[in-house]
């Protein structure tokens, strides 16, 4: 117990003895002798004072200027180049087993066959009645020859007879289009009607998605639509993570009236053969080709408005911030960067110490990090 108070007692007596000594004697402890003010130092080899006796010392790194394409990230979707709704002409039962859904058909092939019931006989009609006109026409000729028939009545045998022609050609078209036909190759993505059922002009037979190429479609925003080009190379990675490629195959001209966006689509590469309409996809598409700096994300800082920029050296090692706009970033996980622009001619770029540094003083370089 007695020590407690004894070591108490020692604490009170030396905080008594701080407080007493007046406060330009208190600053003065701990200071060299010779009155010279202690170096902060930054250095790439963790080197004491002692060994930087000249000031500060900062990482950095030369970096040129590199043409870097520009590109512009987009969200969109995975779109049929055509999907068609194909239609019945034709009324009629249907008697032949329709083209079932997910079916691969080429252009021409039946996907539903309609009934043919009275249309051969209207077409066998057809044919008798133009038989018959043209014998009255040859023979009305003939006696127009002679002068024999007036020429009113043959042109009114003409007439006749190229309205019989018109009546067979109708019959055969009504007998032609009993067959349902796919317009292009396709996938058969949905089938709207079964065997037996009864169709009446305009119903819906099957739809027809043309796959081959896929489209991606994205919406731009009305400030960088200016910079892309048709033909332009896209990269997009589905929400599966697939990745795929094509070029830009249409740009908008007109923007859409809520967002204020421009369509464009992109002509997926032919070898891309599995791709499903309706996948969201996330595409980056080439715009402008730009003079640009490729950096550390690291050496990125903010001046006192915390705006971004960085803080580089010049022939002077003099320190100096500029002001820098991000235009896009590396996907490279071993070596990942960003490009910048707001910079001219080669760079000597701060890496590390660019927090502690200002614009305007001197620093040491050390560019041994760097390989």
């Amino acid at each position: 117990m007695k020590k407690q108070k004894l070591l108490a007692l020692s604490i009170l007596v030396a905080v008594v003895v701080w407080m007493t000594i007046p406060r330009e004697e208190r600053q003065i402890i701990g200071q060299p002798q010779d009155g010279s003010t202690p170096k902060i130092e930054i250095s790439s080899e963790g080197s004491s004072a002692s060994e930087n006796p000249g000031g500060f010392t900062v990482r950095a790194q030369q970096v040129p200027p590199e043409k870097y394409v520009r590109q512009i990230r987009v969200r969109g979707r995975t779109q049929a180049f055509r999907h068609v709704e194909v239609r019945a002409e034709e009324a009629g039962r249907i008697v032949k087993e329709p083209v079932q859904r997910g079916a691969r058909v080429s252009q021409g092939d039946v996907l539903c066959e309609v009934a043919i019931d009275n249309r051969e006989v209207n077409l066998n009609e057809s044919l008798s009645r133009r038989e018959q006109a043209e014998f009255e026409y040859l023979a009305a000729l003939d006696l127009q020859t002679q002068g024999l028939q007036s020429d009113v009545i043959v042109a009114q045998l003409k007439a006749a007879l190229e309205s019989a022609k018109a009546a067979v050609a109708r019959a055969e078209l009504a007998i032609e289009k009993t067959q349902i036909i796919a317009p292009f190759d396709g996938i058969v993505e949905s089938r709207s009607v079964e065997l037996g059922d009864l169709l009446n002009i305009g119903t819906i037979c099957a739809s027809v998605l043309d796959d081959t190429p896929m489209l991606l479609i994205g919406l731009v925003p009305e400030q960088e639509v200016r910079g892309l080009t048709v033909g332009a190379s896209v990269t997009g990675q589905l929400l599966t993570g697939e990745l795929v490629e094509g070029t830009v195959s249409y740009i908008a001209r007109a923007a859409d009236a809520v967002s204020r966006s421009y369509r464009i689509e992109i002509k997926v590469d032919e070898e891309y053969t599995d791709l499903r309409a309706g996948i969201t996809v996330e595409l980056l598409v080439e715009s402008e080709n730009i003079i640009a700096y490729r950096i550390p994300p690291s050496s990125l800082t903010l001046d006192d408005r915390g705006q971004v920029g960085v803080k580089v050296l010049n022939p002077q090692n003099e320190v100096e911030f500029y002001n820098v706009e991000i235009v896009g970033d590396e996907t490279n996980q071993l070596e990942p960067g960003i490009w910048i622009t707001g910079l001219s001619g080669r760079i000597t770029l701060i890496t590390v110490g660019q927090e502690i540094v200002f614009p305007g003083q001197t620093v040491e370089a050390n560019f041994e990090w760097d390989s």
